[in-house]
């Protein structure tokens, strides 16, 4: 068994919220310098130069990558062996994110969805925790901004729609998307499950690693081939159309019930922000 203190917790938040919210996922400003050389668009290049242009300068600067800010999305790891000392874990989550996003003069942007009074600090944070071997902590933070958030969407397919009806489901809802999260977008797929864990699982999707693709050889192929439909689209970076509408897709699946096929899709914007550490 080991102790670790909560106070460990509060401060990973405070990095992992400087350190995702000031600069683009590792491997994301290589993507978009790839689409921009592969673009012949003029308008749709310009956009692609624009985004790493803004990437750099606010690696460089120490300042937001985007004005978005995001709700905090934290994914916790947690060891079956640990125990928490000191307080409370989801309290301790919540205060390292208070304190990230006032020491950093990020933009506060949660409320409460009634009356719409926001809570000044970013918090609560939006917590998934998963118990795992072992008696180490590994928080991941997803900021995630609602320009692209909102565009996130959930079917209830039939079984009979199988592989070719999901991947008309994901494509519609990229395209219906349309500009509104801000392209070139990456696309977390979850498939199985029940309605909720469709979305977790899409959402999940997004915390791979650039470049990496699924270990499941199906859904790899899968991942290549909604990824050159989406691009045919043509909607291309910020809307103004060539070839490059989503840099990735990501597709992760969990059984299901005989008489379900949900589907989620979460889209993230050009501006994928997730920072990770090990709490020991």
């Amino acid at each position: 068994m080991r102790d670790i203190s909560v106070q460990k917790i509060t401060d990973a938040l405070v990095h992992l919220v400087r350190s995702a919210c000031l600069s683009l996922a590792p491997g994301v400003v290589e993507r978009l310098r790839q689409a921009e050389q592969n673009e012949e668009n003029q308008t749709a290049r310009f956009a692609l130069k624009t985004l790493i242009d803004n990437a750099e300068l606010a690696a460089s600067n120490a300042v937001p990558v985007c004005q978005d800010t995001g709700m905090a999305v934290v994914f916790a790891e947690i060891g079956q062996d640990v125990r928490f000392v000191g307080g409370s874990f989801t309290d301790a989550v919540n205060e390292g994110v208070r304190r990230g996003y006032k020491e950093f003069f990020l933009r506060n942007s949660v409320l409460d969805p009634i009356t719409r009074k926001n809570t000044g600090d970013n918090t609560p944070a939006i917590i998934h925790t998963s118990i795992v071997l072992g008696d180490k902590v590994k928080l991941t933070l997803l900021p995630k901004g609602f320009g692209s958030e909102n565009m996130s969407k959930l079917y209830m397919l039939t079984p009979a729609a199988g592989v070719a009806g999901v991947m008309d489901k994901v494509v519609e809802a990229v395209f219906s998307a349309g500009s509104n999260p801000c392209p070139p977008i990456i696309v977390g797929v979850g498939i199985g499950g029940t309605a909720d864990y469709a979305m977790l699982l899409a959402k999940k999707a997004l915390l791979r690693d650039v470049g990496v693709s699924s270990a499941d050889p199906q859904l790899a192929e899968m991942e290549q081939i909604l990824l050159t439909r989406i691009n045919d689209l043509g909607i291309g970076a910020q809307g103004f159309g060539g070839k490059t509408t989503a840099l990735e897709v990501r597709i992760e699946k969990h059984p299901t019930h005989i008489a379900a096929l949900p589907v989620g899709v979460a889209i993230q914007c050009n501006a994928h922000r997730v920072a990770r550490t090990e709490v020991l």
